[in-house]
């Protein structure tokens, strides 16, 4: 029976929850974003879940995304110079043990790290694709649609994806490049609206040519995605402002006309579709309808009446297949073959193929994924990225609710894909840029960093970013073309505290207990003011962690760890002046408790010197344990704590360690 405190309410966690982190690319290694920007953050939540709920009851799964055009358009840049031998599905299993690599110095420790295209995920990863084609298919939410798409008469062949570079149609959009049907922020168009369309294979402007693809009927689910984001709305856990950016994409169809252009507006009234029509104080006026085919209609007017305009957020059919060899085979229906799956909805089923990969490795039936994604008593927890938020939100939202049988619910019935709860963080920016390995200021990788920083520093920082919150720079002075003398470190201030402060006042507790103490800890208890202290910061911690808010999360530990050191200093200088024992034994047992306390909490955040931390305390792995949250450290030294010995700590051994590239004299 897990013990609580006396007073006060403790929030609701699910039985079982299964965590994922937004797939990296594998046309590259990771950069920093990727590992600064969710993975630290997934990984901290799966590592506190797996002490509160216990370890049987988390999985966290993620892994490398291996198809699409970018992964093609990379390894053919690279082929062509001379850089790399091998095919794409080389090319990508390289960048994903690069990725996996990443992943284990950071100390990120998903249970499977998988990759769509490779073993043991590929068979499985493909089944889950048909079995989901199907079931949309069956329950009529697919729609086969003739489009045109760019074709490079050059080349002589259709290009997709990135192999078309250009500038994003939406109206406000700030992105620095368009693609053939997406805008490097994630906005949704169709091919032809893309603006000054350029051939990455010839830097020539392509043609466009008819081909037939199927689609998610996405504008069919307006109403009750609305009603998802409602019931989101009422949740402790959900961002606002990832809320909001899902509802711009809800509104009805709209097209945005320059005012200078009212004139030709005026006179185009009669024969234009129904439609509302509003003059904001800004430059155009926002002309809404009632569907995307008014709205088509209206814009192929504009067009041939040389009005410029803009098409605002809305939902679209949501393509589902491609014709780009290199993707997960679409099963045939209604006589189209030879297609291929789109790489995003592909991915944003890919964690439950994972799911289901990582069952049949550990011997268990491949139907078990069920118990994770479908059952009342869990919960799937997505950290993702705010460029994604489309496809994370509408778009897989859509799926797993096209799948019901009957009309789709926001209120799913039993046995049916949960909806998720998306984590959507803001941009993690480099030197105040977005970070961008196309741009101007080249980011660091992942891996690069470590030559700087350790995991734990880094982890500490990224976790204390406040990304749920803003956007927020990343500023290593290490990497600081222009450093500012006046001011530290930003990356170390989380790391100092681990570091110095932390490391100082745990391996003053250990180098204390064995001058005085033999290195066993005294009878007795901590002062009740010191319990109740640590309790307070439990529970403050408890529901920090479970609403995401976790910069609060980092701020409470800070004030927490420095108070440690400052009760220290204070009552062990008192009781050396005094050369009083029994003060010197009450401060120690309360420094102990306070440490006990700490390396709980930072566990998640700090892995590997707060492992170290209990290698020496001699205990085991029930330490980490919420369920004994609430227990003291005695009641972790066996039968007999007076008796139990501590790993005895040599002179000058860190805890937290600093990177070789700090300490003076270092390289």
């Amino acid at each position: 029976m897990e013990r609580q405190p006396t007073g006060g309410d403790r929030p609701p966690f699910p039985k079982r929850v299964c965590i994922t982190a937004g797939m990296p690319n594998g046309n590259k290694e990771l950069g920093f974003h990727h590992v600064g920007g969710y993975f630290v953050h997934a990984d901290a939540f799966a590592r506190f879940m797996r002490d509160r709920i216990g370890n049987e009851n988390v999985l966290f799964v993620s892994g490398t995304d291996c198809f699409g055009s970018p992964i093609v358009e990379s390894h053919r840049r690279v082929a062509a110079e001379g850089a790399f031998e091998g095919d794409v599905e080389d090319f990508v299993r390289s960048n994903h043990k690069l990725q996996v690599k990443c992943l284990n110095d950071y100390h990120i420790a998903p249970d499977f790290f998988g990759a769509s295209a490779l073993d043991p995920a590929r068979d499985v990863h493909r089944a889950l694709g048909a079995e989901i084609f199907r079931t949309l298919h069956a329950n009529g939410r697919l729609l086969k649609i003739t489009t045109r798409q760019f074709y490079d008469e050059e080349a002589g062949t259709f290009l997709n994806g990135r192999q078309v570079e250009g500038r994003c149609p939406i109206q406000g959009c700030a992105s620095e490049k368009g693609y053939a049907d997406e805008c490097a922020l994630g906005h949704p168009y169709e091919p032809q609206e893309l603006i000054d369309p350029v051939s990455t294979l010839t830097g020539k402007r392509p043609g466009m040519r008819d081909v037939s693809n199927w689609y998610l009927r996405l504008p069919d689910f307006r109403q009750v995605l609305r009603d998802w984001v409602a019931a989101a709305e009422r949740l402790p856990v959900s961002r606002d402002s990832a809320l909001k950016a899902i509802l711009e994409f809800l509104e009805p169809p709209a097209v945005h006309v320059k005012k200078e252009h009212l004139e030709t507006l005026d006179a185009l009234h009669q024969v234009l579709p129904p439609h509302t029509r509003t003059e904001g104080a800004g430059k155009s006026v926002k002309l809404v309808f009632e569907s995307l085919e008014e709205r088509e209609r209206a814009c192929a007017l504009f067009t041939s009446n040389r009005i410029r305009f803009r098409t605002g957020k809305t939902l679209v059919p949501f393509r589902l297949t491609g014709n780009l060899e290199w993707g997960v085979p679409v099963p045939e229906i209604e006589g189209t073959s030879g297609l291929t799956f789109w790489v995003w909805p592909e991915s944003l089923w890919a964690p439950i193929s994972f799911t289901q990969t990582w069952l049949e490795i550990h011997g268990r039936s491949r139907d078990e994924w069920k118990e994770w994604w479908c059952s009342p008593d869990s919960c799937v927890v997505q950290f993702i990225g705010q460029d994604n938020v489309y496809f994370y939100g509408p778009a897989e939202m859509a799926i797993f609710m096209g799948m019901q049988t009957g009309a789709p619910s926001a209120d799913v019935p039993p046995g049916q894909i949960r909806l998720p709860e998306l984590i959507v963080n803001n941009h993690i920016l480099y030197m105040d840029k977005k970070a961008s390995s196309s741009g101007a200021v080249k980011p660091p990788t992942a891996l690069e960093l470590l030559d700087h920083y350790t995991a734990d520093q880094l982890r500490a920082h990224f976790f204390s970013l406040g990304l749920g919150l803003r956007s927020v720079s990343f500023r290593p002075l290490a990497l600081n073309p222009a450093p500012d003398a006046r001011i530290g470190d930003p990356v170390l201030k989380e790391g100092n505290l681990l570091s110095n402060v932390f490391n100082r006042a745990v391996r003053t507790c250990f180098y204390t207990l064995q001058k005085y103490f033999g290195g066993k800890l005294p009878a007795g208890e901590a002062s009740p003011e010191i319990v109740s202290e640590g309790e307070e910061t439990i529970l403050k911690y408890e529901g920090t962690m479970y609403r995401r808010e976790f910069h609060l999360t980092a701020a409470l530990l800070d004030s927490y760890v420095r108070n440690i050191t400052k009760y220290w200093d204070k009552t062990i200088r008192e009781a050396t002046e005094a050369e009083d024992d029994p003060a010197r034994v009450r401060a120690l047992l309360d420094a102990f408790h306070m440490v006990r306390v700490a390396v709980v909490l930072l566990h998640p955040i700090a892995p590997e010197g707060c492992e170290m931390i209990r290698e020496y305390l001699n205990v085991g792995e029930e330490f980490w344990s919420w369920a004994r949250i609430f227990d003291p450290l005695q009641a972790f030294l066996g039968p007999d704590p007076a008796r139990h010995e501590f790993k005895f700590l040599e002179p000058r051994v860190d805890f937290f360690k600093k990177h070789p590239s700090q300490v003076r004299g270092g390289g």
